[in-house]
């Protein structure tokens, strides 16, 4: 069956979690690829497979295909300069009018099987290894990349404008759903542009058993803007409600965290491009806290 030309987000989330209706016409491009076998992989914005030989296809439904755009890019600009290896990109094209990339697939395990096995000392050295890791690539040339993701303020500019029928779609508690539109109008954080992936979450990271990174992967949410956009997915998956985490990652940083940074944070969390605080918070509590200003403070806790 041809892959859709004209099709809505919607759309497309309900085909992707359907493997079984797409991977007979992926598996035609694995063939023309040269592979004879296609393993679809559910997790991902875009139809993800295994191919044979170690590589991975990735394919974007045309209305993103600025993630495509981005991702090719963000892939060589980060190929052999961080701490930690990153999927190198073979080739790409376009296959019925949905782009795609065929990169080199990474061994090991992800974050999210290993994680529940860490104890708390294993946890904060991975934050900090992670916290080290965001800033490698927040040091990095934004170079040609900044023509390949929307001016900041016209990104933030959208999001607060559809922020709260988001978070009433996202089913954000309705005492604190009424609190949303004054408080993302605050202040948000400032300063240098910086490379985003919009990630490091245990999902797009690898690791070893005894929890140490071992690989990174995924950038087609990228953006152009502040760091602190990126400091999320840790502080939300993975050190939410628990100092000692928060703090390690800062320290791999080498920033600190402060209670008006805490809001801003929140704030950057309800603008977010994939934001659904109630899947991304991981800590208990923070839904019958009685405003927004507590949820920042309950779950992003100073030592």
């Amino acid at each position: 069956m041809p892959l859709p030309q004209e099709l809505t987000s919607g759309d497309f989330d309900a085909l992707h979690d359907e493997p079984a209706s797409w991977a007979q016409e992926i598996a035609l491009l694995a063939r023309q690829l040269g592979s004879a076998t296609l393993e679809p992989v559910a997790e991902g914005t875009a139809l993800v497979s295994r191919l044979s030989g170690g590589r991975i296809l990735k394919v974007y439904p045309p209305f993103l295909r600025d993630h495509f755009e981005f991702e090719r890019a963000m892939l060589d600009q980060v190929q052999g300069r961080l701490s930690l290896p990153t999927p190198r990109r073979l080739f790409d094209g376009v296959h019925q009018g949905w782009p795609y990339l065929v990169m080199s697939e990474l061994p090991g395990p992800t974050l999210t099987r290993v994680w529940p096995e860490l104890d708390q000392s294993r946890r904060c050295a991975v934050l900090r290894q992670l916290g080290a890791l965001a800033a490698e690539v927040h040091a990095l040339p934004v170079g040609h990349m900044a023509s390949l993701a929307p001016a900041w303020p016209d990104f933030i500019a959208r999001q607060r404008a559809g922020c709260l029928e988001r978070q009433r779609r996202m089913q954000l508690p309705v005492h604190l759903l009424t609190q949303v539109p004054d408080f993302v109008a605050g202040a948000l954080p400032q300063g240098p542009s910086v490379l985003l992936t919009g990630e490091y979450t245990p999902f797009n990271l690898m690791a070893s058993p005894t929890g140490a990174l071992s690989a990174m992967f995924d950038f087609g949410d990228g953006l152009i803007g502040p760091r602190e956009y990126d400091w999320l997915g840790p502080l939300c998956f993975l050190a939410a409600g628990n100092a000692a985490r928060c703090a390690a990652f800062f320290d791999g940083y080498r920033a600190t965290l402060d209670a008006p940074m805490r809001l801003k944070l929140l704030r950057l969390l309800l603008l977010h491009r994939y934001s659904a605080p109630r899947a991304q918070i991981r800590c208990e509590g923070w839904q019958t806290l009685p405003d927004l200003e507590s949820v920042a403070a309950h779950i992003w806790p100073l030592e």
